[in-house]
């Protein structure tokens, strides 16, 4: 287990440019974190209890957080 704070896709091993492989995989992953991100949007906008909507509204923020996370590493890697 790493001591770090940084995702494991961000510890600093390989550096170099990113397979075709491994490129899919982020694409994908960065696909699913938009969708859950647009969901809980919708989901805070319709709740009518705060409660709820607060919660949606953390979990949307939790997701663009990973979303923006990859989309960091993509650009490190240009």
């Amino acid at each position: 287990m790493q001591n770090n704070k940084e995702p494991w896709f961000m510890d600093g091993s390989g550096n170099g440019p990113i397979d075709t492989k491994d490129l899919g995989t982020v694409q994908d992953e960065m696909y699913a974190e938009a969708l859950a991100y647009k969901k809980c949007k919708v989901y805070e906008s319709r709740f009518q209890d705060q409660s709820l909507k607060a919660m949606a509204a953390d979990h949307a923020e939790h997701h663009r957080q990973h979303f923006d996370a990859l989309r960091d590493f993509l650009d490190s890697r240009n």
